[in-house]
């Protein structure tokens, strides 16, 4: 198994895309939506952590073997 440094930027470079998309399209609304996150109790959070890293998971495996 090789290292794929080019694969890891991709990957690294879709994840800052997502993570700033909502920033961009939201800007007004994101400070009450991240007031509304602090919020939660921290089994909540969790809840929408495992559910995220789960979903992540389902689809790199469609990418991966679906693909």
């Amino acid at each position: 198994m090789s290292f794929d440094l080019p694969f890891l930027l991709t990957a690294l470079g879709l994840a800052f895309i997502l993570e700033g998309l909502p920033y961009f399209l939201f800007a007004e609304r994101m400070p009450t939506i991240l007031q509304s996150l602090l919020e939660q109790p921290p089994a909540v959070l969790r809840i929408m952590g495992v559910t995220a890293l789960l979903g992540g998971l389902v689809l790199v495996y469609l990418g991966r073997y679906l693909g």
